[in-house]
């Protein structure tokens, strides 16, 4: 039988200047990631050697670089997120990725908005 597992980042807290408005590029603003990558679990729960698992520390450095990284749109962002774990951990099945902006500047009171993107096999 063929399993997977996930690795994944919840509630991640990030200040960034994504936003179609040029105050939300210049000010900034409140954003949390929540992220799921699917890979093959098997070998790390043998050898209980981290060189055997998706190391969710590089994946949370991977995902703060490109919040670092200005956009308009959270689509672009996500797009970048995705696009970079595909590269560098071929080992991946599947991402799930959602990016909430909180309070954005939309005239309602919601605890936020945002986008959520699923790629997989």
């Amino acid at each position: 039988m063929k399993s997977k597992g996930y690795v994944f980042l919840r509630g991640v807290r990030f200040y960034a200047f994504h936003g179609v408005m040029p105050q939300e590029r210049k000010v900034g603003g409140e954003f949390l990631v929540d992220l799921r990558v699917g890979y093959p679990i098997e070998a790390a729960m043998q050898s209980d050697d981290v060189a055997d698992t998706l190391n969710y520390a590089e994946l949370y450095q991977l995902v703060k670089r490109e919040m670092d990284i200005p956009s308009q749109l959270l689509e672009h962002v996500a797009g970048r997120i995705t696009r970079q774990i595909s590269e560098q951990f071929p080992q991946v099945s599947s991402i799930d990725l959602k990016i909430t902006k909180v309070n954005p500047p939309m005239g309602a009171d919601c605890d936020g908005a945002g986008v959520e993107y699923w790629l997989g096999t």
